[in-house]
């Protein structure tokens, strides 16, 4: 069975979650303490060198890291990936920028603020990674105000990427209540079939 490596609370892992509950996958999470730094240990280098979760053991000693990468593997030749050229490349570009634009601001600051405390000398930082997190929520409503989707008009790869963090972004001191469009995505991803919260256990 698939083996899911992962820090529960983690929104890159729990996207991978919620692909594979969503696909019907059967699959089986091993917890690992980041914060203690399992992850750094030899036996976790072997298993993923970039020493972090998510990592997915496919079948005995083969391995897969990297959220949108794994997310990419279990979805192709299914509905997650559109068929049509263009709306695949718009998929890959909001992965893209979720990886760039998005996760390391939004998610480092609910990191902070909601777990592991804001790191001595870092609270300049916190609100710098806070404006540039409201940065990327103001591209994402106004991309939501054209369509019902990030890749067009069908849920894809790229609203699991982007749901992840930002539907728990108020964790990171990010008001979601000024965003119209967002709110009402979010309701469109949670009422996809199979949804499963970051919080189930699944």
């Amino acid at each position: 069975m698939i083996k899911l490596y992962q820090s529960h609370p983690s929104g890159n892992c729990y996207k991978v979650r919620l692909l594979l509950h969503q696909l019907a996958i059967p699959f089986e999470t091993v917890e690992v303490d980041t914060a203690a730094g399992q992850t750094r240990t030899p036996e976790f280098k072997e298993k993923n060198p970039i020493a972090k979760v998510p990592t997915v053991e496919l079948e005995p000693g083969v391995f897969l890291a990297e959220s949108n990468a794994i997310l990419w593997y279990f979805a192709e030749g299914t509905p997650f990936i559109p068929s049509d050229k263009l709306e695949r490349a718009r998929m890959l570009q909001w992965m893209f920028f979720e990886q760039y634009s998005h996760e390391p601001y939004i998610a480092v600051a609910r990191a902070w603020v909601s777990y592991y405390g804001i790191p001595a000398g870092k609270e300049q930082e916190l609100e710098e990674r806070i404006h540039k997190g409201y940065a990327a929520l103001d591209v994402m409503e106004g991309e939501l105000k054209k369509r019902p989707f990030f890749a067009g008009d069908t849920y894809s790869l790229a609203d699991i990427a982007l749901y992840a963090y930002t539907h728990v972004a108020d964790e990171g001191r990010f008001e979601l209540g000024r965003y119209r469009a967002i709110r009402a995505w979010i309701e469109r991803v949670q009422a996809q079939p199979r949804h499963l919260r970051l919080r189930d256990q699944a």
